[in-house]
């Protein structure tokens, strides 16, 4: 049984979901809609509509309410500031926008515990924010865990020096790159590995004409084909409606169920859907305003609970 996949996920449901500023100077999926559009009420929506579904499919959810204050319009994205491990340990992320370190709340350990899981220890990286250095948990990390391989694209949010810390604390085998994007300034480094890249436990969907380099190209194929697993390639357009920004997870019965958003879901071509459900069967939602305002997708609203569970 595979290990790259939970049916454990922590969702975090917004009460002021709106575009944050201060994340959008280098996420250019952020994007500004006209017209009156209720972020909130619309986000809340999306939100409670993934939920559904995956407790439909017998995904644990273990769903907790944001705060009005402090103000946190990213809270939605739990996955980038905490990652939860198998051994117990608990991983705190340094964040790059000041306003997603306020989501860093410690009722939320003392919620999870009081639901049964077990807390041995916390690995705390965020001390390095006051060098102005960070990685953005599993938002700047794509990881392996069977093969414990980890996989970060360099970039403002995505510090190599913690990278390769959190490798030795935590045994992963480090394959570093730079993926890029086009901005509207010119071509610029992806903010996130995981909107380029996502390991399941028979393949790793991965947008490879992000590597420009054709030596950091090579050294990602050849680890994705050393773990065992097949290369499914997405083009930059896939990307772009973020098709490389899925989880797998485990519902009833282990079933292994690959979870999307719509839009990526309809970017995808009817070769690589039949490629992907012969492996795992596909689970998208409609994300819109999420995307949109937020920058971010289904991955990076499931932060993935890997603690034992006691009650």
């Amino acid at each position: 049984m595979t290990n790259n996949a939970t049916n454990k996920l922590l969702m975090v449901r917004p009460v002021a979901f709106a575009m944050n500023e201060q994340t959008a100077v280098d996420n250019y999926y952020q994007k500004k809609e006209s017209g009156k559009m209720n972020a909130q009420e619309s986000a809340r929506e999306e939100f409670d509509g993934l939920v559904e579904k995956l407790r439909a499919e017998g995904v644990q959810v273990e769903v907790l309410e944001d705060t009005h204050v402090p103000h946190t319009p990213d809270s939605i994205f739990p996955n980038n500031w905490i990652s939860m491990h198998q051994d117990g340990r608990v991983a705190l992320y340094p964040m790059k926008a000041e306003n997603r370190r306020l989501e860093r709340r410690t009722d939320i350990f003392e919620e999870l515990q009081s639901r049964g899981y077990e807390v041995t220890t916390t690995v705390d990286y965020t001390a390095a924010e006051q060098k102005e250095l960070f990685l953005e948990g599993t938002g700047s990390m794509v990881l392996d865990h069977d093969s414990k391989i980890a996989y970060m694209a360099r970039s403002q949010r995505a510090d190599e020096g913690l990278f390769h810390a959190f490798c030795k604390d935590f045994n992963y085998e480090p394959v570093v790159f730079t993926a890029y994007q086009e901005t509207p300034d010119g071509i610029g480094q992806i903010y996130h590995t995981n909107v380029m890249m996502c390991v399941t436990d028979a393949y790793v969907l991965v947008c490879l004409d992000t590597i420009h380099d054709a030596n950091e190209r090579a050294l990602v194929e050849e680890a994705i084909l050393k773990s065992g697993k097949e290369i499914l390639v997405i083009s930059v357009e896939q990307k772009s409606n973020f098709a490389g920004n899925m989880l797998l997870v485990k519902g009833a019965a282990d079933e292994l169920i690959l979870v999307m958003s719509s839009s990526a879901y309809k970017a995808l071509n009817e070769d690589q859907k039949d490629f992907i459900t012969q492996h795992h069967r596909i689970l998208y939602s409609d994300l819109h305003t999420i995307e949109t305002l937020g920058g971010g997708s289904a991955r990076c609203m499931l932060a993935e609970i890997y603690l034992t569970k006691t009650a």
